[in-house]
């Protein structure tokens, strides 16, 4: 599991960004990318090995992220708070922004919480990262720098009984700018199996940073989802990291008639 950090984080340590004026056009997110809980949540009422699940984050997904960014020299935006506190990646009004269970699992501590407590979780973490992307998409915007969106995430080669068989997964809605071409770019490659919209749509409502930050200003995006087994050491994230860093140093949009006036047609959605 993660190391532990200092209990007495305050918003602005709930965030981290990593290379904020980076070149490339890429700003990449990792919403789930810790499983701290701080000290004042106590373990939620789960056990210890609960909270190295996939549950309580996406095991593996920061140092691709990472590693990424660094070699593509893009800014990265990541959480430092388990998304069991509050998941960043979903809208306010969300069943599921505040997990009463994940998967299977039940999470006590998540269960009767007043409106007060809700707000001061999305006051902790949910806010801070937002905030954060918005800040450096309209700086990028400001200064008429290219942004192209991407979201790294992982997920379980197991979800409820049902073996996924994907080694990778695009997820994108009618805006298949970037994912189209990356789609074609992964199919390429020998002994991969590339998922469309799998293991999860936006129809799972697991959209939502990139509907927020990228589909509102008519930005290209898409979301990566690694099965977790093949980034669950160094080896497998560095063979990810580069695989993903050779695609999108030579990733080109393509126009999708239409899809542009579409996304600035949409509107921010409201963070109250």
């Amino acid at each position: 599991m993660e190391k532990a950090r200092p209990a007495s984080l305050a918003s602005s340590d709930t965030v981290r960004v990593t290379n904020p004026s980076g070149s490339s056009p890429f700003v990449l997110t990792c919403d789930h990318a810790s499983n701290f809980l701080p000290a004042g949540f106590g373990t939620l009422g789960l056990a210890a090995e609960d909270l190295s699940r996939h549950i309580a984050w996406d095991p593996g997904a920061l140092p691709v992220a990472l590693r990424m960014a660094q070699a593509l020299d893009a800014t990265l935006v990541e959480t430092r708070i388990s998304r069991l506190v509050i998941d960043c990646n979903r809208p306010l009004d969300a069943p599921d922004l505040v997990p009463p269970v994940s998967e299977t699992t039940a999470i006590p501590g998540n269960t009767g919480l007043t409106e007060k407590q809700r707000a001061e979780r999305v006051a902790l973490s949910w806010q801070p990262f937002h905030s954060a992307i918005e800040h450096i998409v309209e700086d990028r915007l400001a200064r008429g720098q290219e942004t192209r969106l991407v979201s790294v995430h992982s997920f379980t080669p197991v979800y409820k009984g049902y073996t996924r068989p994907w080694h990778i997964g695009i997820i994108h809605d009618e805006d298949r700018r970037l994912a189209s071409p990356l789609i074609s770019a992964l199919k390429r490659l020998a002994g991969i199996t590339v998922g469309v919209n799998e293991p999860y749509s936006p129809a799972d409502r697991v959209y939502f940073t990139l509907e927020r930050h990228a589909r509102s200003r008519g930005l290209p995006c898409a979301m990566i989802e690694i099965r977790n087994d093949e980034i669950a050491g160094e080896t497998g994230q560095r063979k990810w990291a580069d695989l993903l860093t050779g695609i999108f140093s030579n990733l080109e949009p393509v126009e999708a008639k239409g899809s542009r006036q579409r996304a600035m047609g949409k509107s921010v959605q409201s963070a109250s």
